[in-house]
């Protein structure tokens, strides 16, 4: 079993909806990974941790779930959180979205536990995002808080 696994999800064609990915290339630059170039590219492989990034949750990422023994996922957050980055720990359960298109982290981590029986230990880094506009580039206020949120989870790594 792998041990350790971080989600990036987002798009990053709207700019500061994007975060996750420019947190994961520099986490990965970080650890010693390589990391990817653009955002069509995968992380690498095999590695501990496991760093992926997707446009959106799917329910089909529960059998990947199953695998570790920790999750963290790596988001956007509009205004409707008071916190500029914000650090939660998640538990499993059913969510209702009002989008059709959208999952939440915590539905992800139920399907999990219902399919499979595997309840990993799970957060989320949630970081704001001031513009969402048809750019590639973070604005200046979101990109400020990348390497915030890094330091945030190498304090939840040596834990």
């Amino acid at each position: 079993m792998q041990k350790l696994l971080f989600i990036g999800y987002g798009n990053v064609d709207r700019q500061d909806d994007g975060v996750a990915w420019h947190v994961l290339a520099n986490l990965a630059k970080k650890l010693g990974h390589d990391a990817p170039e653009n955002p069509e590219e995968p992380f690498e492989t095999g590695r501990d941790p496991e760093l992926i990034y997707v446009l959106q949750l799917s329910p089909d990422m529960a059998d990947i779930l199953a695998n570790y023994e920790r999750v963290c996922f790596i988001d956007a957050h509009t205004g409707n959180v008071p916190e500029e980055l914000q650090f939660i720990t998640l538990q499993a359960g059913f969510q209702n979205s009002p989008f059709t298109h959208h999952m939440t982290p915590e539905t992800l981590l139920a399907f999990a536990k219902t399919l499979y029986g595997a309840e990993p230990q799970a957060s989320l880094v949630s970081i704001r995002g001031y513009e969402f506009g048809f750019s590639r580039e973070l604005s200046m206020r979101t990109q400020a808080l990348v390497n915030q949120a890094i330091e945030t989870i190498f304090n939840w790594l040596s834990t």
